[in-house]
């Protein structure tokens, strides 16, 4: 045989090996039509190759195998066979005819117990396990896939989500900030951590100059007291189990300019998952105008809108005031009826513009008179009313200080009334007038008497002065009016 021959054998039987223990199907190509032997299904490896022509077409290539087999004790039983590969030369080139292995006798497969036969079992066993181990990754995947779908469906849940709070919040900018009054929230310590534009609208400030500052910054005195007691209404009624919502109170706001402006403030508190609160949310609204209107039907209902000095209406709410003080207190008190002496003849030389002016002039020189804590009220004409608060707890000395004021009252109006009237289409007009008054004064100790009891004995009182020959003071005395 020549060395192409055995070349080309050689390089079958390489790829035969290859083949063979790859468990390659296409190994039969190499197989000739009338190929007779068997095909091993066992892993060998293959050691010293012979390759011999028996005629110009015919040779057999043989080689001993290493086969690795186990027993019993788990270790690998190492063990020789050989390996008979008889090829034929055809048109087509060389071709594999036969094929036979050769094993000791002790590793034949049907020997019971051999270790081919313990090969054979343990496959079995390692393909059991192999199919238990597929099985538990189908049923892996089979969970992953579920857990990837309901994650899927999560993630499309939370971007919807996401979405829904875009837009509500967007929603809620666009409310806010187009909103005419204002909208805030503080934190739990009351600092501003948001505030809408319209803040800036009302009072000139920035949302950056706001946020962060403390909301006492923006209240007078009076505002933040009302703050101080609103928090403590919450906290009473949080004691009692019942939380204080949508509070409601008013206040003055402070403006960058410096003026103030008037604002209803409505919150509520915002809780945390244990209901503690975090923080304080709510709307103020403008009512500047509100206010103006309110105070001005205030002043038309309680004050007399020449003198500004109450009217009957309040007077008789300021009575009953100072007769409970009194009674708690145990002191005495004392109301003073006056009517000017003489207040007629300016209206009828001057006019009525004179004698309003007369009756202003009346009103201020009463005022410095008096005590804070007294009350001076306009009757009605030219008759005014003096309650005096928390005298003596002793009658006398009671009387003697009421007396001392109502003396002061008369030297104080009796002194000449100068005035400047501006009549409409003429010139000022300088007036002189003197008016004197007849004064008339009932003590009271707390509520003893009716209103309209005490208000009768001092217009009875103040009739006697005036028959005395006015310009005087006069106590009524119940002795003398029983007689």
């Amino acid at each position: 045989m020549n060395s192409g021959d055995k070349h080309v054998i050689r390089q079958l039987v390489d790829a035969y090996l290859q083949k063979y223990v790859t468990r390659d199907g296409s190994l039969t190509d190499h197989f000739n039509e009338n190929f007779s032997g068997f095909n091993c299904g066992d892993n060998f490896l293959v050691k010293g190759l012979t390759i011999q022509a028996l005629a110009d077409t015919i040779a057999v290539a043989t080689g001993f195998f290493a086969i690795h087999a186990p027993i019993e004790d788990q270790v690998l039983l190492q063990e020789t066979a050989l390996l008979v590969l008889i090829f034929h030369k055809e048109s087509s080139g060389w071709k594999i005819s036969h094929s036979s292995i050769s094993t000791p006798s002790h590793l034949d497969k049907d020997s019971e117990g051999g270790p081919l036969q313990l090969l054979t079992k343990r496959n079995q066993i390692l393909e059991n396990q192999l199919t238990e181990q597929a099985n538990q990754l189908s049923e892996a995947k089979d969970k992953l896939q579920i857990a990837n779908e309901k994650l899927a469906q999560e993630i499309v849940e939370h971007k919807q989500v996401e979405a829904a709070l875009r837009k509500s919040e967007t929603h809620f900018r666009m409310m806010t900030e187009n909103a005419a009054d204002v909208v805030w929230r503080l934190d739990s310590e009351y600092r501003f951590n948001y505030i809408s534009p319209s803040d800036e609208k009302q009072r000139g400030y920035r949302a950056d100059e706001v946020i962060g500052h403390h909301v006492f910054e923006i209240f007078d005195e009076e505002g933040i007291a009302s703050i101080k007691r609103a928090a403590q209404q919450r906290y009473e009624s949080e004691q009692r189990g019942m939380p204080l919502t949508n509070v409601t109170f008013e206040a003055r706001h402070r403006c960058k300019d410096g003026s103030w402006i008037w604002g209803e403030i409505c919150y509520n508190p915002e809780l945390d998952s244990h209901g503690k609160v975090v923080g304080f949310y709510g709307i103020s609204r403008e009512i500047t105008e509100r206010k103006q209107m309110q105070d001005q039907v205030r002043q038309l209902a309680f004050y007399d809108p020449l003198t500004k000095l109450p009217n009957r209406h309040l007077l008789n709410d300021r009575l009953r005031q100072t007769m409970a003080v009194n009674k708690r207190k145990g002191c005495y008190g004392a109301l003073m009826f006056l009517d000017l002496d003489n207040f007629k003849p300016i209206n009828d030389t001057h006019g009525h513009i004179a004698g309003d002016l007369l009756l202003i002039e009346v009103a201020q020189r009463l005022k410095g008179c008096m005590r804070e804590m007294d009350t001076i009220a306009r009757f009605g004409g030219d008759e005014f009313i003096v309650v005096l608060s928390e005298l003596k707890t002793d009658e006398a000395r009671s009387f003697k200080q009421a007396h001392v004021v109502a003396e002061k009252i008369r030297t104080t109006l009796a002194d000449l009334y100068q005035l400047t009237a501006n009549y409409p289409g003429k010139e000022s007009t300088y007036i002189e007038h003197s008016c004197t008054a007849s004064i008339g004064v009932a003590l009271f100790l707390g509520q003893e008497v009716s209103i309209d009891d005490l208000l009768k004995w001092a217009d009875i009182s103040m009739y006697k002065a005036k028959e005395a020959g006015r310009n005087s003071i006069r106590f009524y005395n119940p002795a003398e009016h029983l007689s």
